[in-house]
């Protein structure tokens, strides 16, 4: 379909290729390296180019060729987990390509101006935008114009989703998503534009520079939709499927939107304390009072003392206990009941959920790949000055939701990753000799007030008054287009908001009637983070590690941040993070009627007294740090929709390495650290660290078990791998894969269900996104960041070692505290295991014809245009990453 209707395109389009025009005052270019200290590779997948216009569409249709730069970047990405096993320091640019500042002599592909005092550079190589400015403004603009060249219809497609009308913009099956963004940040118009407007205020000269940058930056991609409007070239062939003759311009609102979907979905932590609470019951309910409480809080673990953290010291945080009784809102049981968000719940059903927004919304709202790095200080390198492997995982997409460029102006010298829609300045990259990245920092941001109701249910208490809630509606309406189906119709949002944040449940609290509402430390300020990258890309103010801390603590949202030059290495984690009012539950709903608000709360303005930063968790040159989403200090406690950092982690597989790399007199190569990344990304954590466990405690297997227990010992001893390294498209070790992917819901299942009972059980899986197993169902790539794999381990522990684990259970959930029984519960699964065929956990979507470990982990991109890229195989890995190998720094 989609062919036939570019195919005709094409005969009806008269194609122009119209010549940018090269201002006669364009900014000088600087020369290759120059202000760069050297030592930056980089490399983002599957490649630079996301815009096709009508020409590239059709040849790619017959053809198969993709356009220039789209996909060159893919082979160096995949083929690393090849070399990983045996890479050397020499191989390492094999997998990276060269990200110095500037292009090398003779590999200029194209040079535009598209305004006086700007000039966009190309590289033949990979095609990333290298940008120079005579202004500050210059700079900026050039931003916002290579941001829409490189990725405009998926800019779109972002400040749609972040606008909540996506499903108007591309289709009915995008209603989910919308629905999604109107719970969690329902802005109109004017709350979009407050942010802008207050920036000045609360920032004064800061604030009043970042209004500046927006605005030209906005310029930029205006500049180029004025020209893809007129020029069918450099136009996204999806606008004509989508029947839309001109592109819209863009408002710095939109720019605000972009920022609120991005930073709301991985710069938060938090906001479940009304299902932990309603977990808690259920588990008191099993095992009465006291006893329930207990059995609880040790699934909790939000403060396990076998947790791997990022740093040893200690940074207390929610140290009050879950049951504090000042204002503790605990729900009546049977009492709550969700909001509906509209008024026609039908209509999501009959619109269906297949559309890109659907694949945008699975893809972000539960656990998957992400973002780790790993720095050595100088002393534990062998060439005596740190090295860095970092980069942030932001799911696959082609085009990619990252872009890179290259910027250089006033005040700018940065080259590195941003997010379309908000490039305004490198996200993630490097300066002139220094470099930095970000983990998801899930730490907790949102808490759960419950409004006490006034007069009716739209009404509430706030500070002895009884104030109305204010109603957010939107209305989406939507009509078939040639890349969703979906019949017309429409659909009307309503949300409420408090001066907490936006109801999403209601019920009772002591037989009083409350509405429960989230209520989240970045809520109206997504816009403000930007203070923090000016600075960091900004040679002036990033000097070094101390001003590194001083850039980061800008930036609202929560991220675990890393630096590097050729001294220091450093942590810090940013975030504007509550302090709770005294003596008042972190772990549960409390009252919303204003004795109980964060210190310092101000409804007008959102703002609260936060936490300070020297309060926050941070390290400057340990003998070396490693994050991987893991807990980030002792005392510093799992944010409620976290729930758990038990014993066992997935940062574990690379720290074990990196430990082992620097014990003693041993000094880290970086291709020893590149390898401490790459070979966990495709090693199966259950197998690495919760195998062994499973092995003592089955002991010597009967005589029928005996070849699938040396299956199973082999796999873990060589490294439980899920990989296929000889290419012959089956894991290399195969048959312990598939049995561990079979064992392991059901040893779960039969080790803890008995005894919670299965109202608990359930519950539990709830908060922890099910038991760590990805098969059945849509095929998709194992993650290892959520499930019960610590549980399971410290369980069995406890029964089977010989010292009772730090942070055990109140009880022995296998085999009800029977050795015995326990182990013929595991062997008995483990039987069943056998029994299970690879159709069942594999053979389902596109891969039914291939029902396999290998074809069901692949990760697949979530294409957002006409030119798919497809499957790769599995890596958990940052999507953009930086090796990293200064040695000198320059002279400011």
């Amino acid at each position: 379909m989609i062919k036939r209707i570019w195919v005709s395109c094409v005969g009806a389009v008269t194609v122009a290729l119209l010549a940018l025009p090269i201002g006669a005052m364009a900014a000088a270019p600087q020369p290759y390296g120059t202000n760069d200290a050297g030592g930056f590779l980089n490399v983002l997948p599957p490649g630079e180019a996301g815009v096709d216009n009508i020409v590239q569409f059709t040849n790619f249709t017959a053809t198969g060729a993709f356009p220039n730069h789209w996909i060159d970047q893919q082979p160096l990405y995949e083929n690393l987990v090849y070399a990983s096993p045996k890479l050397t320091n020499a191989q390492v640019p094999d997998y990276f390509k060269d990200a110095t500042f500037g292009v090398p002599a003779g590999q200029i592909e194209s040079t535009i101006s598209p305004r006086p005092g700007v000039t966009i550079i190309r590289d033949s190589a990979y095609g990333v935008p290298h940008i120079y400015g005579d202004t500050r403004g210059d700079t900026i603009f050039g931003a916002g114009y290579a941001g829409a060249a490189d990725r405009l219809f998926l800019m779109d497609i972002l400040r749609h989703t972040g606008r909540a009308d996506l499903s108007t913009f591309v289709g009915g099956s995008n209603i989910s998503m919308d629905e999604d963004q109107w719970r969690a940040a329902p802005y109109t118009e004017v709350d979009l534009q407050r942010q802008i407007d207050d920036a000045p205020k609360v920032y004064g000269a800061e604030g009043a520079q970042a209004v500046a940058d927006l605005n030209e930056y906005v310029a930029g991609i205006n500049a180029y939709i004025t020209q893809a409007n007129l020029n069918p070239t450099l136009k996204p062939a999806e606008y004509t499927l989508l029947g839309k003759p001109t592109i819209e311009p863009w408002k710095a609102t939109d720019v605000i939107a972009t920022a609120s979907l991005i930073g709301g979905i991985f710069g938060k932590g938090g906001g479940r304390e009304l299902d932990s609470a309603l977990t808690m019951q259920k588990i008191v309910d099993r095992f009465g009072g006291r006893a329930g409480r207990r059995a609880w809080a040790g699934f909790r673990s939000k403060n396990d003392p076998e947790a791997p953290t990022t740093v040893s010291r200690r940074f207390p945080y929610e140290t009050e206990g879950a049951f504090s009784r000042r204002g503790l809102a605990l729900p009546d049981r049977g009492s709550v009941t969700d909001v509906p968000i509209s008024a026609n719940p039908a209509v999501r059903s009959q619109a269906g959920a297949s559309g890109i927004g659907a694949s945008l919304r699975k893809a972000l709202a539960g656990p998957g790949h992400a973002s780790n790095w790993e720095l050595v200080s100088a002393r534990e390198s062998r060439t005596g000055h740190p090295i860095g492997v970092l980069g942030p995982q932001v799911g696959y997409y082609n085009p990619q939701i990252l872009m890179e460029e290259d910027l250089h102006g006033p005040g700018i010298d940065a080259e590195g990753a941003a997010f379309p829609g908000a490039n305004l300045f490198v996200l993630l990259g490097h300066g002139r000799d220094y470099a930095w990245s970000a983990t998801t920092a899930t730490a907790d941001n949102v808490d759960t007030f419950a409004e006490v109701l006034c007069r009716d249910a739209v009404h509430y208490v706030y500070r002895g008054k009884c104030l109305p809630m204010e109603p957010l509606s939107k209305t989406n309406t939507w009509i078939p287009n040639a890349l969703d189906q979906t019949p017309p119709g429409s659909e009307t949002m309503t949300v409420y908001r408090t001066v907490h944040g936006i109801v999403y449940a209601r019920g009772k609290v002591r037989g009083r009637n409350v509405a429960f509402a989230r209520s989240r430390s970045t809520y109206f300020h997504e816009a403000d983070s930007v203070l923090g990258f000016s600075r960091l890309n900004d040679p002036s103010f990033t000097t070094g590690v101390k001003r590194f801390k001083a850039a980061v603590s800008k930036i609202n949202f929560l991220f675990n941040w890393s630096y590097l030059d050729s001294k220091d290495i450093g942590y810090f984690m940013s975030g504007s993070m509550p302090q709770r009012a005294g003596g008042t539950s972190p772990d549960f709903p409390v009252l919303g009627t204003g004795r109980f608000d964060w210190k310092g709360f101000n409804p007008k303005t959102f703002l609260a007294d936060f936490l300070p930063n020297a309060k926050h968790p941070q390290a400057v040159n340990p003998p070396y740090l490693v994050s991987w989403n893991n807990k980030q200090a002792p005392g510093w406690a799992a944010a409620d929709d976290q729930y758990a950092y038990s014993s066992v982690h997935r940062s574990q597989m690379i720290s074990d390495r990196v430990r082992r790399g620097t014990r003693g007199r041993r000094k880290m190569t970086i291709a020893q650290l590149v390898r401490a990344m790459e070979e966990p990304a495709t090693t199966d954590l259950r197998g690495y660290r919760v195998l062994p466990v499973l092995l003592r405690a089955i002991g010597r297997p009967p005589r029928g078990l005996v070849p699938t227990v040396r299956t199973l010992r082999a796999w873990t001893q060589t490294g439980a791998h899920r990989r296929d390294l000889n290419r012959d498209g089956t894991y290399d070790d195969n048959a312990a894969v598939t049995l561990m992917d079979a064992w392991w819901p059901r040893l779960v299942t039969a080790e803890f269900q008995p005894r919670l009972g299965s109202g608990a059980f359930n519950a539990l899986s709830g908060m922890t996104f099910g038991l760590g197993d990805h098969t059945g169902g849509a095929p998709h790539a194992p993650a290892f960041f959520d499930g019960w794999w610590g549980y399971v381990s410290k369980d069995l522990r406890a029964l089977y070692g010989r010292h009772r684990p730090r942070g055990a259970f109140s009880r022995i959930y296998c085999g009800k505290g029977s050795r015995r029984a326990c182990r013929r519960s595991l062997l008995a699964t483990l039987k069943a295991a056998t029994k299970v065929t690879p159709a069942q956990l594999y053979g389902f979507g596109k891969c039914a014809a291939n029902p396999q470990a290998s074809c069901f982990d692949q990760n697949r991109p979530i294409e957002a245009t006409g030119i798919p890229t497809g499957a790769f195989p599995f890596q958990n890995r940052p999507t953009f990453q930086q090796v990293v190998t200064l040695t000198k720094r320059l002279p400011r």
